[in-house]
């Protein structure tokens, strides 16, 4: 049986699916996938899990059309702006993973801000992985260990991995109806339970994550052994 989850990663998908079959701007999808992110935040946190890392942007994101990239973009600034700063004020740290070089500087100087945040009594660290990509982290971890001459082991890559202070995920959700990873923390997924489900992002819901919660209680762990 397995006890309480530490980590839950979960990939936000289906926002443009779900905006199309209610005959809506894809872009809309977007929107309220973002605002369910923020509900989700605060479910997960009130169950006592200390750490939740969503999948917002691949860096295969960067490829789709540029009136919707722009419009992530503009949603990302937004989210780092003011929920985020609310969701410090509840005890939730903030944390931003990926090639965040390739954001703006206005982006990158409020991811920074969204960072600082002071947190009293921290109860959830939420790890926003954006312009991520988990190969590209492999290979980024790769090249910062060869250029400083250490030697590449498991334990030396995970320390320089962008999500190196991150535990590994114990569950996976995907919703959407899609069964893959997605370049989704690949190497860190590797003893997590997966649950791909049908509903979209924007209509994940509490009863969602509990019903989750219940079926990883009853599964057994045997991590390799």
């Amino acid at each position: 049986m397995s006890s309480n989850p530490q980590c839950i990663g979960i990939i936000l998908d289906g926002n443009r699916r779900w905006a199309s079959e209610r005959g809506l701007p894809k872009l809309e999808g977007h929107r309220r996938g973002y605002e369910r992110l923020i509900d989700c935040v605060r479910w997960v946190r009130d169950r006592g899990i200390p750490h939740l890392a969503v999948f917002a942007f691949s860096t295969e994101n960067w490829k789709r059309d540029q009136e919707e990239v722009s419009y992530l973009m503009n949603l990302l600034l937004e989210l780092a702006q003011e929920p985020l700063k609310r969701l410090s004020e509840e005890h939730v740290c903030v944390r931003f993973i990926g090639k965040l070089d390739m954001l703006s500087q206005e982006i990158q100087d409020a991811i920074k801000t969204a960072e600082s945040a002071p947190v009293e009594g921290a109860r959830l660290t939420l790890w926003v992985c954006f312009s991520y990509g988990a190969r590209l982290e492999i290979v980024e971890a790769a090249r910062d260990l060869a250029s400083q001459h250490i030697e590449i082991t498991e334990s030396s890559l995970r320390e320089h991995f962008w999500s190196g202070e991150m535990p590994d995920p114990d569950i996976i959700i995907r919703p959407g109806g899609e069964k893959r990873l997605s370049n989704f923390l690949l190497w860190q997924a590797v003893y997590s339970e997966l649950f791909f489900i049908d509903p979209y992002w924007p209509d994940f819901s509490e009863e969602m994550l509990d019903e989750i919660l219940a079926e990883y209680a009853t599964r057994e762990r045997r991590l390799g052994t």
